[in-house]
C-alpha cells in the first residue's frame, strides 16, 4: 500500500512575533518541518513544537535553512560549500538533541525556501547539504523536489529521498515552484487547493511519481 504523508512546515514563531497555528496543525498532518533558528524559530519555539509533535505521533523532520532571520530565509546567501555544511550540521545538532529531550528524534530534512530552491539545481550546494546530513546522521532522509541535484546526489550517498508536491503552490513548466515574487505563486483559495490535491494523489498512483513508498503532499 502507498501512503501519502501531509506535511507542513512550522515551528517558525520567532520571541513575540506568533506565525501559524502549530498546535492545531499537528492534530491534521503525519510530518512537520521545524524550523532550526536560522530562517525562523528559536529555542523555546522549537522545545514546544518538538513537544507537541511528540503527543500527536507527528514525524519530525528538520526545516535548515540559509542564516538569515531578517529574510525568513528566502534570500540567496553566498555561502561556501564548506560554510554551508557547517551551517546545516549545526541546524540538524541543535533539533535532534532537543527532540531526544521531547521523546522524540529527527527522521528527515526539509531545506527551506532560497536553499531549497537553489540546492534543485547547483550541485556544489546540494552536495554540501548532503555532506551535512551524512556527518550528523547517514539514516536520516531528505525531502526534496523530484528531479532535483540534490535528491540525485543524495540517493549517491545512500541516503533516503522523499519526494514531493506542493498543494498551494505553483509551478513552472520544468517542475520547479514559481517564485514568491510572482503573481499567482501562492494559490490561496481551498476548493482550488483541494482539487490540486486530489489531481496529485491520483496522478502519483498512476505514475508512481513518489518513492520510498511513501508520497508527500506539503503545504508552505
Amino acid at each position: 500500500m502507498t501512503n501519502i504523508d501531509m506535511n507542513s512546515d512550522m515551528g517558525e514563531s520567532f520571541g513575540r512575533w506568533r506565525l501559524g497555528d502549530d498546535e492545531a496543525l499537528l492534530t491534521v498532518v503525519s510530518s512537520a518541518n521545524i524550523a532550526c533558528g536560522f530562517h525562523a524559530g528559536d529555542p523555546s519555539v522549537m522545545r514546544r513544537t518538538l513537544a507537541n509533535a511528540a503527543a500527536n505521533g507527528v514525524a519530525v523532520g528538520a526545516h535548515v535553512a540559509y542564516r538569515d532571520l531578517a529574510g525568513f530565509g528566502r534570500r540567496y546567501v553566498d555561502e561556501t560549500p564548506d560554510e554551508l555544511t557547517a551551517d546545516v550540521m549545526y541546524q540538524l545538532a541543535a533539533l535532534e538533541g532537543m527532540a531526544r529531550a521531547a521523546g522524540t528524534h529527527v527522521s528527515y530534512v526539509k531545506p527551506h525556501g532560497a536553499l531549497y530552491n537553489r540546492i534543485v539545481a547547483d550541485e556544489a550546494q546540494a552536495g554540501a547539504v548532503v555532506e551535512a546530513i551524512r556527518g550528523i546522521d547517514p539514516e536520516l532522509g531528505i525531502l526534496t523536489l523530484p528531479g532535483s541535484a540534490v535528491g540525485r546526489i543524495a540517493e549517491t550517498a545512500g541516503l533516503r529521498v522523499f519526494h514531493e508536491a506542493f498543494a498551494d503552490r505553483a509551478y513552472t513548466p520544468e517542475g520547479t515552484l514559481v517564485s514568491r515574487r510572482l503573481p499567482g505563486a501562492v494559490i490561496s483559495d481551498p476548493a482550488v487547493v483541494a482539487e490540486r490535491v486530489s489531481r496529485m494523489v491520483l496522478e502519483a498512483f498512476r505514475c508512481l511519481w513518489w518513492v520510498m513508498v511513501c508520497g508527500v503532499v506539503s503545504v508552505g
